[in-house]
């Protein structure tokens, strides 16, 4: 079978598919032509920089700035320095800890049951992926359950740390509730990411990141930002009925849950999503469902639930990786459908594509309404900006 796809770091080797990698990199050039693209290394020194102003160890603000990064460069803008305001607010009102370390309640052979200490989600998540991971290399899976910790990025980061590790990783967290289960017309659940890694050949992979909402609020968060309707299966108005207004949304509504209305397989993101709560919220003894903190409010401590599972395919059928790549390289290389001709995706592709495109410019391009937002934060604390090299259509030219 011809392979469709190779990552060795940021180049690949997509075979007939090279036509269909380069449209999608064009179209990136051109939606993105008005951003400002800036190092990632000056953005992540941006982000300790902001964190150490408001009283965060640089061991902690150099975590979070790790896993905001790799958002941007992956193309998670809801979930990258979007959020940098929040984690600095929360810290400064005393709604997390900046300083401190994460306590394990109970130490069980291939499980372990730990209290973040109200920290920051990036560091929660490091140190209970750490302790799966090992566990993993000792009894062939580890299973990690976290209460007390706060928003932790995208659930991929960590993951992906087990697949680095040579580790299948699952994670998932709770969040605030955000969302209107099926024929509620109350918020009561919350986005509620899933993220599963599995790992191929030659650096290629299955990457699965996602909400069990249809978006992510900082989706909405961004429309808004930049003054665009939202698509009608994203989220609903105060009384719980579809809006594609994302101030409606923001204000006193709430986010659909995957699928969208009932008609439309609702009932099933519902599902998922009170499934990571069972996993999360219950099973770590951390705050669950409507219990937990209201989005952006800093009145008390969020203690969100999470979970790390770390898997050691040795343990199982011989080949592993290289079952996986059978997998996705017969999924890649199906017939398409699409009428731009663009080949099947698998759960992953779309951010290392994002990564190539960041890699090709250089930098990590930002909109224009988030440059200012960044500026009016360094005005705020007195940090020095991050660098802009200039905007994606410039650079493209040179």
């Amino acid at each position: 079978m011809q392979r469709s796809l190779v990552f060795r770091r940021y180049k690949i080797t997509v075979g007939s598919k090279l036509s269909s990698l380069e449209r999608i990199l064009q179209t990136k050039r051109n939606d993105f032509k008005d951003y400002q693209v800036s190092p990632i290394e000056d953005v992540k020194r941006y982000i300790i920089d902001c964190m150490k102003v408001v009283g965060t160890d640089s061991d902690h603000g150099k975590k979070l700035a790790d896993v905001l990064v790799k958002g941007d460069n992956r193309g998670h803008y809801s979930h990258g320095i979007n959020r940098l305001e929040m984690y600095m607010r929360d810290v400064k009102k005393g709604a997390c800890k900046g300083k401190g370390e994460p306590k394990i309640l109970n130490d069980f052979g291939a499980t372990a049951w730990v209290d973040g200490n109200n920290l920051l989600g990036p560091v929660v998540g490091n140190f209970c992926t750490d302790l799966a991971i090992q566990k993993a290399k000792n009894f062939g899976i580890g299973l990690v359950s976290a209460k007390g910790s706060n928003h932790y990025g995208i659930a991929g980061y960590y993951t992906l740390k087990c697949l680095e590790n040579n580790m299948i990783g699952i994670s998932m967290t709770n969040t605030s509730p955000l969302m209107f289960p099926t024929r509620s017309g109350k918020t009561a659940l919350g986005t509620n990411p899933i993220s599963v890694a599995a790992k191929g050949n030659d650096d290629d992979s299955f990457v699965l990141d996602m909400a069990t909402t249809t978006a992510a609020i900082g989706k909405i968060e961004l429309a808004k930002r930049k003054n665009i309707k939202c698509p009608n299966t994203w989220g609903a108005d105060n009384t719980g009925n579809v809006s594609t207004d994302p101030s409606k949304i923001m204000d006193g509504g709430g986010l659909l849950p995957l699928g969208g209305v009932e008609e439309m397989g609702g009932y099933k993101g519902t599902g998922l999503s009170t499934m990571v709560e069972i996993f999360c919220g219950i099973l770590s003894g951390g705050a669950w469902g409507p219990n937990v903190r209201r989005w952006m409010s800093t009145t008390k401590e969020a203690d969100l639930g999470q979970i790390f599972i770390a898997i050691n395919p040795k343990c199982f059928a011989s080949n592993f990786e290289n079952r996986v790549q059978d997998l996705i390289d017969t999924m890649r290389n199906l017939p398409t459908a699409n009428k731009d001709g663009l080949s099947v995706e698998i759960a992953g592709d779309s951010e290392r594509i994002h990564e190539i495109f960041v890699d090709n410019l250089g930098g990590i391009p930002y909109h224009p309404n988030q440059i200012i937002n960044m500026n009016e934060i360094s005005h705020k604390y007195n940090v020095e900006p991050f660098r802009l090299l200039g905007s994606v259509e410039k650079l493209v030219k040179n």
